[in-house]
C-alpha cells in the first residue's frame, strides 16, 4: 500500500459532536474512525452522561472510551454569549455538526439553522431526536428504548406467552447511529454538486421501524401483524437455539432449501424431506415442533464441538452462541481484527471494537481512546485564533 492511498478517507472532514449518549456521538464517533476530525464539545459542567454509563476502572468510565475515540474534547456551555459565539466561530470551518438537543433548544440560543448557515453555507447540520424535528411529539424526551418499543421490534420479540422483549443493549442508538452516518455522507455528496450544505432531521424511531421487515407492507396488504414467536420464524424451520450435551448452546438457520434438507439428513431424519409440506419455508415452519425436535433431540447428543464439526461437514448453517469470552477468543474475529488493541494513557492497552469494516486502499483507524472532558478546550481556542485573555474571558463567564 502505498503512502497516498493510506491517507484515511474523510480526511480534511471536520465535524462537531455536540450530541450526548450514544445515537450522535456514536454516527460521529464512526466519522471519525475514517479520518475525519472530530471535536467532541460538551458542557463544561455536565459531561456527556455517557463517561458515566456501566463499568468504570479507577473513576474512569469504559463505555466512553470506546465512544469517544478518534475525539478532540472540549467544554463550551452554549447558552452563554460566550459560548454562542465560539460555536459559531467553529461552525465557520466545520462541515458538519451533530445535536441531539430537544427541537427549538438551539434556537433559543440563537444556534439554529439559520444562525449556523449563515456563518457556514457549506455546513450539514444532524440533528438526531427520538421523534424528529416536527409533529405531535416531537418535544417529547426521546430514547432508544421507546424506539424500540414503538417501532414494532419489542412486539414482536419474546416468547409467544411472555411480555414484549427489549434488548439489553442500546440496539435503536446504535441502528439510528448509523442511518445518521450515512445521511451525513449523503447530504456531503450533495453538497459536491449543490455547493450548499443542509438539515439532517433523524428520528431514532424510523431506522429501527426500517430495519424489522415488511411489517407495515404485511399489515397493509394482508391485514398481517406478526406475533412473538421466540427464537422461531415464521418463513422457515428449524431456526432456533439448541442445548448441546456440554450445556453449551448453538443456533441454526435454514432459510435455504438446500439447508434445510441437509440439516435432515445429517440429524437422521431424510424421511422428513419426501413430505409435501417440507417443499418451502412456510410450510416447514408449520411443523416447527417436530423439526425442533428432530434437531434439538439430535444436538443434545452431542458437545458443541461435536455439532459443530458435524454441521460444517454437512455444509449446514450453524453457529455458537457465545459470550463476550468466547468473541475474544475466537479465530475468525482474531483474523478480520474486528477486536483491536488500543494504547491509553489514563487505562493502559484497552481492547474494544476496530473499525466497522475494512477498505483495502484508504482503511480507518482507531487514533486514541476517549480522552478526559475538556481535555483539548485551551488547545482548540487557541487554534480558533483567541487570545489567551479571551479563554480567561470565557473561563470567567462559565462559557468554557
Amino acid at each position: 500500500m502505498t503512502a497516498a492511498s493510506s491517507s484515511p478517507p474523510l480526511q480534511g472532514l471536520r465535524v462537531l459532536d455536540l450530541a450526548t449518549l450514544f445515537a450522535g456521538p456514536l454516527a460521529a464517533m464512526m466519522l471519525g474512525d475514517f479520518g475525519a476530525e472530530v471535536v467532541k464539545v460538551e458542557h463544561p459542567r455536565r459531561p456527556d452522561p455517557s463517561r458515566g454509563h456501566g463499568p468504570a476502572k479507577d473513576g474512569v468510565g469504559l463505555w466512553w472510551k470506546v465512544l469517544g475515540r478518534n475525539k478532540r474534547t472540549m467544554t463550551l456551555d452554549l447558552s452563554t454569549p460566550g459560548g454562542r459565539d465560539t460555536l459559531l466561530r467553529l461552525a465557520a470551518d466545520a462541515d458538519v455538526i451533530v445535536e441531539n438537543f430537544r427541537p427549538g433548544t438551539l434556537e433559543r440560543w440563537d444556534l439554529g439553522w439559520d444562525a449556523l448557515s449563515a456563518v457556514n453555507p457549506r455546513l450539514v447540520l444532524a440533528r438526531v431526536t427520538g421523534f424528529g424535528q416536527f409533529g405531535p411529539y416531537a418535544h417529547r424526551p426521546g430514547f432508544g428504548t421507546l424506539a424500540e418499543a414503538m417501532s414494532g421490534f419489542a412486539a414482536i420479540t419474546g416468547e409467544p406467552d411472555g411480555p414484549p422483549t427489549l434488548p439489553p443493549f442500546g440496539l435503536a442508538d446504535s441502528i439510528a447511529a448509523l442511518a445518521t452516518a450515512y445521511a451525513v455522507m449523503t447530504a456531503l455528496t450533495a453538497r459536491n454538486t449543490t455547493g450548499r450544505g443542509q438539515v439532517v432531521d433523524m428520528a431514532i424511531i424510523e431506522p429501527m421501524l426500517s430495519v424489522i421487515g415488511p411489517h407495515p407492507l404485511w399489515y397493509d396488504q394482508l391485514g398481517y401483524v406478526q406475533p412473538r414467536t421466540g427464537n422461531r420464524s415464521r418463513n422457515n424451520a428449524p431456526r432456533n437455539t439448541y442445548r448441546t450435551a456440554d450445556g453449551s448452546w448453538v443456533a441454526v438457520s435454514t432459510s435455504a432449501q438446500s439447508i434445510a434438507e441437509r440439516v435432515m439428513a445429517l440429524v437422521g431424519r431424510p424421511e422428513l424431506i419426501g413430505e409435501p409440506w417440507f417443499a418451502d419455508g412456510a410450510g416447514r415452519a408449520a411443523h416447527a415442533d417436530l423439526l425442533d425436535e428432530a434437531v434439538g433431540s439430535w444436538i443434545a447428543r452431542h458437545t458443541r464441538d461435536e455439532a459443530m464439526s458435524a454441521f460444517e461437514k454437512a455444509e449446514a448453517a450453524i453457529a455458537p452462541v457465545y459470550d463476550v469470552r468466547d468473541v475474544l477468543a475466537d479465530p475468525q474475529f482474531q483474523a478480520l481484527g474486528t477486536v483491536t488493541e488500543v494504547p491509553d494513557p489514563e487505562l493502559g492497552p484497552l481492547r474494544m471494537q476496530n473499525v466497522l469494516f475494512r477498505l483495502s486502499e484508504t482503511p480507518g483507524h482507531i487514533r486514541w481512546a476517549g480522552r478526559p472532558h475538556g481535555a483539548d478546550t485551551a488547545e482548540l481556542l487557541t487554534e480558533l485564533g483567541l487570545t489567551g485573555a479571551e479563554i480567561e474571558a470565557l473561563r470567567a463567564e462559565g462559557a468554557v
